[in-house]
């Protein structure tokens, strides 16, 4: 479960100042506040509010110079209000601030929910019976997201609709290249392999870009989602990169996670990959997933570009958690996974 600590040094902010914009923006807020930090997440600092009436979250961008196109946390909030009446479980907005005069940086406060956020994606603290259960919902949520009419809820404009993948080759490329520290082989053999492979297909829906088991918090004692958080990476995408990017744990080892990649998970209570595309194929409707293998290798490239922005903050000091600099190989370990499955499926 994700612990909460005391402020850490270099994430401080003028409480004061904060008490008064939600004084004058949250309807019904009751001061006073007291403060601890999410340890999780490595991108956009998120913090507890412990207040006189109910308690709040709030996300922040981080300290220091950001990267073009990151830690748009005004976009989180724009996605997650529109989402609030849809079948999408997501966290109440209550207030967005784009002055960074207030506490040094963009920022917006939610609502707390209660409930269960795990590390890891098997799941350890889940009674064994239920796992499987909640993984079944994690895929039917992911699903009733693609479903969401965009237009209607107000997003036509959070995204350019069309050359999805063209253009998140095109950010992470970028991304990589602004955080690069050393020479990978295989990083570069995929920034020819995977622009030149994508398929031709032309869905547009609102894609999460970061869904996964710990971006998703599921009810204390029920084996149903609750809400889905994280949202920094959404915009109008493909579906197919979400489910291939649930999936990726079941494509290679990541540093402090535990591996998919075992003969036990009936054992455990897991389902196998083939099982969460056959429920994503169930909920949404489709008879089956073409090229399936480009969105793994897709997922894979992405996140080697994501986790070396990680490394780079921390040489930079200004990284979300204090273990940012443990992610040294992190991108080489990836982009090593995503080649070697690349040239297989030549």
């Amino acid at each position: 479960m994700t612990a909460l600590t005391p402020i850490r040094a270099g994430h401080e902010f003028d409480q004061a100042a904060l008490t008064r914009f939600m004084e004058a923006e949250v309807e019904g807020f009751q001061g006073p506040l007291t403060i601890t930090q999410f340890d999780g997440g490595q991108s956009n600092p998120t913090f507890m509010l412990h207040s006189a009436g109910q308690p709040y979250v709030l996300r922040k961008q981080p300290p220091g110079e950001l990267l073009p196109s990151a830690h748009q946390v005004d976009r989180e909030y724009r996605v997650m209000d529109a989402l609030y009446s849809t079948d999408v479980p997501v966290p109440k907005m209550y207030a967005l601030c784009e002055d960074t005069s207030v506490i040094g940086t963009k920022f917006y406060i939610m609502e707390a929910i209660e409930g269960r956020i795990f590390d890891r994606p098997m799941m350890e603290e889940a009674p064994v019976e239920q796992r499987r259960e909640l993984w079944r919902d994690l895929i039917r949520v992911l699903a009733a997201l693609h479903a969401v009419d965009y237009q209607a809820v107000g997003l036509e404009s959070y995204g350019r609709p069309g050359n999805y993948y063209q253009r998140q080759v095109n950010r992470w490329t970028k991304q990589y290249k602004a955080s690069k520290t050393e020479h990978l082989e295989s990083m570069e053999n995929l920034l020819t392999w995977v622009p030149e492979n994508i398929p031709d297909s032309d869905e547009v829906c609102i894609a999460h870009g970061d869904y996964r088991v710990q971006n998703v918090m599921f009810h204390p004692t029920e084996p149903r989602v609750v809400a889905v958080l994280d949202w920094e990476l959404s915009t109008l995408g493909h579906p197919l990169a979400d489910l291939g990017y649930v999936t990726m744990e079941y494509n290679a080892d990541f540093y402090g996670e535990a591996s998919m990649r075992r003969p036990d998970l009936d054992e455990l209570g897991l389902p196998s990959q083939e099982e969460l595309i056959q429920w994503y194929c169930e909920f949404s409707g489709r008879d089956k997933i073409d090229n399936w293998l480009f969105y793994v290798i897709y997922n894979l490239f992405r996140a080697g570009a994501i986790v070396q922005g990680v490394y780079k903050r921390g040489l930079d000091g200004n990284a979300s958690s204090t273990t940012a600099l443990e992610f040294k190989d992190e991108c080489r370990n990836r982009a090593d996974r995503a080649w070697e499955i690349a040239q297989s499926a030549v």
